[in-house]
């Protein structure tokens, strides 16, 4: 379908590729917003561009935007700017070159508003959903220093960094998360249909059961009378929680906190959360925004609520005059060593560097424990997956060795 936009009064809008000549007679091209072909005649008639042809772009639905697409163009847009491509060109290369149709949409949304007059980093904050204050902050900063190229570079840095330490964090957490459910359907299964079948036949035996198969029966006989309502349960649970955690700060605080009490899980969460926080701060400081400023966008973009609203405590009592790593030992949430080094840094004027070579440890860290996790929870799953099915198998065969003595 075309490419469907909503324009400033609520008029639909589409983006139209155009070629035309130029009063020296030059081929030109490009693309325009507007709300219909005539638009476009008269906004390139009215720059002297004679019109050959007009031709609104179509495009697929496109998938959704994650964070990963948003490092890709930020990394693109830096190397292109570094380059000397004027910034609307860069931005229709960009465009262009891009898998995704969403992301495309988005970049075209994003170059008209900077085509009439809007900042980039305005442009930006019209998009908070794929830009985040502490990202929007940073070309805010660049515009204003004349130094956009360097500092998406480093932002571009920052994300694709950010970006591997949750990959990292993901691959731990999803084989155990894959094996738990595929386990929870194989038990399902056996409950349901073949425990049922075992019990036709332990019927026509006239004797008492054992107690472990009795055990299992009854488990068998609940699953098969409550299945619906497990599942719904389980499905839907799992969907309104994951809807109360996006939208109430109450039930992602209470969330959050459970994450980083989890026994072995919940140290790799800490550890992620904090390296995120000092690269972040890292990053803002390094690139010349003072240190309040710094620390209202980097308590959202440590990913955790907890460490979000001990930042604004720290904020608070920065702003008062105290020292940021007086500020931190005062929330207590923060290793010992980080606010070691934050006041290492403050008394050195190397803040950022410290900041940084904390981030570095913390996301070593984090791969130290990822690559301890898949060797420890391999065989402790395996032998709890053992001792369930292997329980199950059991139960049901004693009777069978019960009818075999007595025969």
């Amino acid at each position: 379908m075309a490419t469907q936009l909503l324009g400033s009064k609520g008029v639909k809008e589409f983006v139209f590729e155009w070629e035309g000549k130029d009063r020296n007679g030059k081929l030109v091209r490009g693309e325009t917003r507007a709300g219909g072909e005539n638009q476009v005649q008269a906004s390139l008639r009215r720059r002297g561009v004679f019109v050959t042809r007009i031709r609104k772009r179509r495009m697929r639905a496109g998938k959704a935007i994650r964070p990963r697409h948003i490092a890709i163009f930020t990394r693109q847009l830096a190397t292109m700017l570094k380059a000397g491509v004027p910034l609307l060109q860069a931005f229709d290369v960009v465009g262009r070159g891009n898998p995704n149709p969403s992301v495309t949409r988005l970049l075209n949304d994003i170059r008209a508003d900077v085509e009439t007059g809007t900042s980039l980093s305005a442009a930006f904050r019209k998009h908070p959903a794929h830009f985040s204050q502490l990202y929007c902050n940073l070309v805010e900063t660049g515009e204003a220093a004349g130094m956009l190229d360097t500092l998406l570079e480093r932002l571009a840095t920052y994300m694709e960094k950010t970006e591997v330490l949750k990959a990292k964090i993901r691959s731990a957490l999803m084989y155990p998360t894959a094996v738990v459910i595929v386990a929870f359907v194989v038990v399902a299964v056996i409950m349901i249909f073949v425990i049922p079948a075992f019990k036709e036949v332990f019927s026509s035996f006239g004797a008492d059961l054992p107690t472990p198969t009795l055990f299992v029966i009854g488990v068998s006989e609940f699953f098969v009378q409550w299945w619906w309502l497990m599942f719904g349960l389980l499905i839907g649970g799992s969907y309104f929680l994951a809807q109360a955690w996006k939208r109430s700060d109450k039930v992602r605080m209470v969330m959050d906190r459970l994450l980083l009490r989890l026994p072995i899980f919940g140290e790799l969460v800490r550890k992620s959360v904090v390296a995120r926080w000092t690269r972040s701060l890292s990053t803002m400081f390094a690139a010349g925004v003072p240190l309040v400023e710094s620390l209202e966008s980097v308590g959202g973009a440590s990913g955790n609520l907890l460490y979000h609203r001990a930042t604004e405590q720290i904020q608070q009592e920065v702003a008062i005059g105290s020292s940021l790593a007086a500020a931190m030992a005062n929330v207590r949430i923060f290793p010992p060593m980080v606010t070691q080094m934050t006041a290492i840094g403050e008394e050195s004027g190397a803040l950022d560097h410290m900041l940084g070579k904390a981030a570095d440890f913390y996301e070593s860290e984090v791969d130290e424990m990822v690559a301890g996790l898949s060797s420890l929870m391999e065989p402790i799953i395996i032998v709890v997956l053992g001792i369930i099915i292997g329980g199950i198998v059991v139960a049901m065969y004693l009777p069978i060795f019960k009818l075999g003595q007595v025969v």
